[in-house]
């Protein structure tokens, strides 16, 4: 484990300011440099660097961190990535955990000399009359020559022992381990000689998020060859991970801070394509369905990637083992959007036969994972019968029961089942005007909702000790006032209500009650004898009044959200804390984010009462002016 003492040592050594000019251009400022922000759009410069205290911070979205952090977050680079790159520039030695670990450290080194030396070589054969056709397809592709020196495209010749003349310099072994040789045992158990994994094809190298070359991608020339694949990826191999590596991370990383976007095409030409009609920040999986590994890259680059799929059925089924793979994974803020192209077209058809222009509408009106999710659900199986709409309503459920974090699945849940219930219930005709009652000759308002004895001794018992917990409170009579809310969140109260002993048994009390109410009951609940708003219910706008009901019910919601939140980002925080003494690096970086999201929750809690504020100050402006002498009328 790096120690805090070593770590210092290396910020010190670099030079940050050095570093973020390689992609971001500063411009002095006294002793600091500023620029404008490489993280978010803005025109005038609120990005600062400050070398004497080894940090940058943007005035403008906030963002804040070292050198090691400026590695991870703009280059996306994993952390340890991050140290060992910046450790060579500073002359420093990474401290080896242990002699395995350097002796892999030593063999891998050996091998991304391997690759670099494969890739110069299959670059040099893409010159020669045998890459004929591989430059033709190019050709056909309308690469333009920019493209094909920065994506280093190659050929392989049609040859089995090719390479290992060309690496004479290599151990077969290392070739063989670098997955350019393919080694099989024949039937008696004993080694062939090795041959070459590819001939007679189009290579395209594959990077790390440093930039080495750790594997290549093959397509193949000869279109007779039916039995072939298309495409060929190398093996896994200590340097290349298909699950975690995402084609073209390295130059893409960087342009989505510029772009604010991430896309994620199928194939590693489709990123080419993507790249050359200036969508540089387009990765592609390697030839499988995103894995959670690839997720949690794109997401430590971008907030919500786009998935950027074929239209046609193939492409939604890729589109759908992504989401499901993502579902387990959301957490606040982290998601997918999803952008289908059309029937027929990949994303260099449609760029072709529509421009540049009509990619760019597609990406920016992409559908959101949730409604994604419904409409492929909804067209998976014909809905003619109550049965098929049951099979539909189950899926949903069981797609929301994957979802980890608890807040997300219940939105997603109750979201889903709006859906459903528009589709599967649809508003039936208006019935006839009916002569209106009045209700001042004899037939008196209905008397409101009431609570059973039972439910109103726990609100009371509650009430006891309300005072200790304003927000548990306010919600709880917040629900009082709407009882139709009650059951839309009845799974994220439930939950909160297992967890707490103190106005857990109120919020049971009030989920039963809600059960015997008619549906769609609006009426508030009686509060029963004892029971009172906190005493600062002034700063909760749903218990006002005069708030405008749909207004105060999405308020309360966000009350239920909030409530729900804070016992597990109080236990979260003091689980980083205790890991201070383990792993303080990862600790520390945990914690920071724990205390963002609690500066966030704090901040959702204000806003609730600058918008009770906002609401009366707009309720005084619409009331007519008093008449003339009504002041004084009102001092005698």
């Amino acid at each position: 484990m790096l120690s805090p003492q070593w770590l210092d040592e290396l910020r010190a050594r670099v030079t940050l300011s050095a570093v973020v000019m390689r992609t971001t251009k500063l411009i002095r400022a006294g002793r600091e440099w500023k620029a404008c922000c490489p993280f978010h759009d803005e025109k005038s410069p609120s990005f600062y660097v400050n070398d004497a205290k080894g940090f940058y911070h943007c005035f403008g979205c906030g963002v804040h961190g070292d050198v090691i952090r400026w590695m991870t977050d703009q280059r996306g680079l994993a952390f340890m990535d991050a140290v060992k790159e910046l450790a060579a520039e500073a002359g420093m030695e990474v401290p080896a955990a242990d002699p395995r670990a350097m002796h892999r450290a030593e063999r891998q080194a050996g091998l991304h000399e391997v690759m670099q030396a494969a890739q110069d070589w299959f670059r040099a054969n893409l010159s020669t009359p045998a890459g004929g056709k591989a430059r033709a397809y190019l050709e056909s592709r309308k690469f333009d020559a920019h493209t094909l020196e920065r994506f280093g495209f190659g050929y392989a010749p049609n040859a089995r022992n090719a390479i290992t003349g060309a690496l004479k310099q290599f151990d077969r072994a290392m070739l063989v381990e670098a997955g350019l040789l393919i080694a099989v045992d024949d039937e008696a158990g004993n080694t062939r000689e090795p041959y070459d994994r590819f001939r007679d094809r189009l290579t395209i190298p594959i990077h790390d998020p440093r930039g080495r070359v750790i594997g290549f991608a093959a397509r193949i020339l000869d279109a007779d060859k039916k039995d072939a694949a298309k495409y060929l990826n190398s093996p896994d191999t200590p340097l290349f991970d298909k699950g975690r590596t995402l084609f073209n991370l390295h130059r893409a990383g960087p342009a989505s801070r510029r772009s604010g976007r991430m896309v994620v095409v199928e194939g590693q030409l489709d990123a080419v394509a993507m790249a050359a009609a200036g969508f540089e920040e387009t990765v592609a999986p390697m030839g499988t369905a995103l894995t959670e590994r690839q997720l949690e890259m794109l997401w430590r680059m971008i907030d919500v990637p786009v998935l950027c799929f074929d239209g046609d059925n193939a492409g939604r089924r890729a589109a759908m083992r992504a989401i499901e793979r993502a579902l387990p994974m959301l957490a606040p803020g982290k998601t997918l959007s999803i952008a289908s192209l059309p029937a027929g077209l990949d994303p260099d058809d449609l760029i072709r036969q529509q421009g540049a222009g009509a990619m760019a509408e597609l990406l920016g009106n992409a559908d959101s994972l949730l409604d994604t999710l419904w409409s492929f659900e909804r067209a998976a199986s014909p809905l003619s019968t109550p049965e098929d709409k049951a099979g539909l309503k189950a899926r949903l459920i069981a797609h929301c029961e994957t979802i980890q974090h608890p807040d997300i699945r219940s939105l997603y849940r109750r979201d889903l089942l709006e859906k459903f219930s528009a589709f599967a219930f649809p508003p039936r005709a208006p019935r006839p005007d009916r002569p209106q009652r009045d209700w001042k000759r004899g037939f008196g308002k209905p008397p409101a909702p009431q609570l059973t004895a039972e439910a109103a001794a726990r609100l009371r018992r509650a009430a006891e000790g309300g005072g200790r917990d304003a927000l548990a409170t306010a919600v709880i009579a917040g629900l009082l006032r709407f009882p139709d809310q009650i059951l839309t969140h009845s799974e994220p109260l439930g939950r909160y209500a297992r967890g707490d002993g103190r106005s857990g048994p109120a919020m049971e009390a009030l989920i039963e009650a809600a059960e015997m109410l008619e549906p769609g009951e609006l009426a508030p609940i009686c509060a029963p004898q004892g029971f009172a708003p906190p005493p600062d219910s002034s700063r909760y706008a749903f218990l006002d009044e005069g708030a405008d009901p749909i207004a105060a019910r999405e308020d309360l919601a966000e009350a239920v959200s909030l409530l729900v939140e804070r016992p597990a980002l109080d236990a979260a925080l003091a689980a980083a804390t205790a890991r201070f003494e383990t792993d303080p690096e990862a600790a520390f970086a945990e914690q920071q984010r724990l205390l963002k999201r609690k500066l966030a929750f704090e901040k959702r809690l204000g806003l609730m009462a600058s918008r009770r504020a906002a609401r009366a100050a707009q309720n005084d402006s619409d009331s007519p002016p008093a008449p003339p002498g009504a002041a004084d009328e009102d001092s005698e």
